[in-house]
């Protein structure tokens, strides 16, 4: 297995939407970039080790999660491979997945939501709160949306 799979090209792809696509919700880029990164790479490598956790998931039927940085990993308790394909509903406690269903939903109306809070759930079953997430879609270069994607900047353990 690769030793940094969130470096891979498939991983790299996903950096680039979500960054991409931040900027076009929120009419401003993710605080810790500048326009001084120029590589996908070194955007990979900045949004992975940056400090508010972010994850994404893609657009299947069940969306499974395509992308989490080191800390939602810690976070969630998980590996990058305990985490990548998993169903994002999962990230939440059963009791919690329609309310996070419901936000998810809007977005095909606004393509960004900001302030959203909820209940998460860790891989130990530790319940934690997020609060003033960021929410939004993710789109292709095609300009079709392809997933969502999230970060937070405030949370703790319950």
């Amino acid at each position: 297995m690769n030793k940094t799979p969130w470096l891979s090209q498939t991983s790299l792809r996903v950096v680039r939407r979500l960054l991409l696509s931040y900027e076009n919700a929120f009419h401003e880029q993710l605080p810790i970039f500048s326009k001084i990164l120029n590589s996908d790479l070194e955007k990979g490598k900045k949004l992975f080790a940056m400090s508010n956790p972010i994850i994404a998931h893609n657009f299947e039927e069940d969306p499974v999660i395509n992308y989490v940085n080191a800390s939602a990993l810690q976070l969630w308790g998980r590996r990058w491979d305990e985490m990548i394909n998993m169903p994002s509903r999962l990230t939440a406690p059963r009791e919690e997945q329609k309310k996070r269903k419901h936000a998810l939903g809007q977005l095909t109306e606004t393509n960004a939501i900001k302030g959203y809070q909820g209940i998460r759930i860790n891989k130990k079953g530790e319940r934690f709160a997020i609060k003033n997430a960021r929410i939004w879609t993710l789109w292709n270069e095609a300009g079709q949306a392809c997933g969502q994607a999230a970060t937070f900047d405030c949370w703790w353990m319950l």
